[in-house]
């Protein structure tokens, strides 16, 4: 399908402070509930697509060698040409996660150039990924709506836990990232650094990779897919599409907004081809199945590998 009239996308950081009203006429009820909310722009799509598959092949190839005792890291790496060819692999996926990340900086430059009078605007609008009060109030009222003490909040564009979810990725690109480069080139960082801080290098790129891993595999996973409203599977980010009565009831505080400010019919855009859907959700599928064996095989390694 044509993108040309697919329009404006509220990108990841930051909202449309300002933005004037749509000039496209509303459409009858029965026609807009048949069109899709535009989420994600392509490049959010396109950002992360390459993190997920960046993400796996880092977590395949290095539990593969974290766990190298176990059976079915041997089968893994022989399945992958050996461990030397999964220390190449792990390195090669590293820096395009590097290039990836370093992308997803650019565009929010770009972003704030040209819909933000300012950084502070962008970072701390009704759209930011910025923890804010309002973020502490919703995961209160979340507990409360978990045992039947109140109602469920008002969620707006993101979700306190979306917004953990994209941090951990900041964080874990910082932490897991250079100390990932410092064992790649050890000779050069001891330049600088003491030699056991490659011994501390090791410790926190493992353990801290393992937690990643752990964390990705289960809670995001549950969050995303598996969540009664979700089950089985989430593809919004994949196809960077959701349905009306989808955004109406994970993002009521959104929609409103959208609706007052007359910029809902202007992100309105005809669904995907079933083919195009059916694709978008079969990679979803193969990723979900391996992040899980994934977790599983960790879990295995952590209890049953010395016995």
């Amino acid at each position: 399908m044509s993108n040309n009239h697919q329009p404006d996308e509220t990108p990841i950081l930051g909202g449309s402070e300002g933005a004037a009203a749509s000039s496209h006429p509303p459409l009858p009820l029965h026609r807009r509930e048949k069109r899709e909310y535009v989420r994600f722009t392509r490049h959010e799509r396109v950002t992360h697509l390459i993190m997920v598959i960046c993400f796996i092949t880092l977590a395949l190839t290095g539990l593969t060698l974290k766990f190298s005792y176990t059976s079915w890291a041997v089968k893994v790496s022989w399945l992958l040409g050996g461990f030397q060819t999964c220390g190449y692999i792990h390195r090669a996926a590293g820096v395009i996660m590097f290039l990836d990340f370093a992308s997803h900086l650019v565009g929010l430059a770009k972003l704030r150039e040209r819909k933000y009078s300012s950084w502070k605007a962008m970072v701390f609008g009704e759209h930011s990924m910025v923890f804010t009060r309002r973020d502490l109030d919703e995961f209160i009222g979340t507990l409360k709506w978990f045992v039947g003490a109140g109602d469920r909040p008002q969620y707006g564009r993101w979700t306190y836990w979306e917004k953990f979810d994209y941090f951990a990725v900041f964080w874990g690109v910082f932490v897991i990232g250079s100390t990932g480069l410092t064992l790649w080139f050890p000779i050069f960082f001891t330049r600088f650094l003491p030699g056991w801080a490659i011994n501390v290098a090791t410790i926190i790129h493992s353990d801290e990779a393992l937690l990643a891993t752990g964390f990705i595999f289960t809670v995001h996973f549950f969050n995303t897919h598996l969540r009664p409203e979700k089950f089985p599977m989430d593809i919004t980010v994949f196809t960077g599409r959701m349905k009306l009565a989808e955004l109406r009831r994970d993002k009521p505080r959104e929609y409103q907004i959208l609706v007052e400010s007359g910029e809902l019919e202007g992100r309105l855009v005809e669904p995907y081809p079933k083919i195009v859907v059916g694709a978008f959700r079969a990679f979803a599928w193969i990723a979900l199945v391996l992040g899980t064996s994934i977790a599983v095989w960790i879990v295995y390694a952590m209890i049953f590998a010395y016995r």
